[in-house]
């Protein structure tokens, strides 16, 4: 049996990188799925590309509440319901702590941690109505663990963590019959993370898109609650176990605080 067939689903950020692998996945599975976008003409070539009879677009600017609701919305009104809600944006800028501009920080808590909460507040309430959903958050490695150059991304994921954690929580503690997934990758070579090395490729790896993409399709269809990739990652909740020194020794042993050295990324990251 097809999980995804006529499943409704909403991916934020879908224009490029994992959000339009997803999009390019989920149509072929028979999702109807509902891409949101500030790149409004990027969206309209990959509508093209896909050629698919149930796929809506919306440009959509998660930095911006009143553009969340708006279009939250207008696919409400369409659509009535929204079964699996995919919380994908986000931009990294890789800069030392003193670069970051104040500028810097607002978009880059406005679109990977703001747009998660404002996003899931339009649509969580047709949610409850119908008694069914499934929140999946894309969150890091580098919301489990902080790194050199990543001080403002890095707690812009641990915020998504800590969101989808307690929100999960809240769920059971309610007996609310809805779901939450929360996907922590280390790097994924999409251009996003362009530059990025890793010291231990094969414990290490920079994940591959489709690779990526095919484990968080498995994931949400089995509704898992957590998916870290790779697996390796997982080490760092024993790590933590670790006095503060050891711990650091470790992960600068691992190559962790070097990752972001050679760091270039998308130009549109650089804004």
């Amino acid at each position: 049996m097809n999980y995804y067939q006529d499943k409704k689903i909403l991916i934020t950020g879908a224009a490029s990188g994992i959000g339009e692998k997803l999009a390019q996945a989920f149509t072929r599975f028979g999702a109807h799925c509902i891409l949101w976008d500030i790149n409004f003409p990027a969206l309209e070539q990959l509508q093209k590309k896909l050629a698919c009879e149930h796929l809506d677009i919306y440009a959509c600017d998660v930095r911006d509440v009143n553009s969340i609701n708006s279009n939250a919305q207008l696919v409400l009104t369409k659509h009535s319901r929204i079964d699996i809600l995919i919380n994908n944006a986000g931009i990294v800028y890789g800069k030392q702590f003193l670069e970051i501009t104040d500028n810097d920080l607002q978009k880059i808590f406005a679109i990977n941690t703001l747009a998660i909460f404002r996003t899931v507040k339009a649509f969580l309430p047709a949610m409850l109505q119908q008694q069914s959903g499934h929140i999946v958050t894309i969150a890091s490695a580098a919301g489990l663990i902080g790194n050199a150059k990543m001080t403002d991304y890095s707690a812009t994921k641990f915020a998504a963590f800590g969101f989808d954690e307690s929100l999960r929580l809240e769920f059971k503690h309610g007996k609310i019959p809805l779901k939450t997934t929360i996907i922590c990758p280390y790097y994924i070579d999409t251009g996003m993370f362009a530059g990025v090395k890793t010291r231990f490729s094969w414990l290490l790896p920079i994940l591959k898109e489709d690779y990526a993409v095919k484990k968080m399709i498995n994931a949400i269809a089995k509704q898992k609650k957590r998916l870290i990739m790779p697996r390796f990652v997982n080490c760092i909740f024993l790590a933590r176990i670790l006095p503060v020194t050891w711990f650091d020794s470790l992960m600068t042993f691992f190559g962790i605080p070097n990752t972001m050295d050679d760091f270039t990324g998308r130009i549109k990251n650089k804004d």
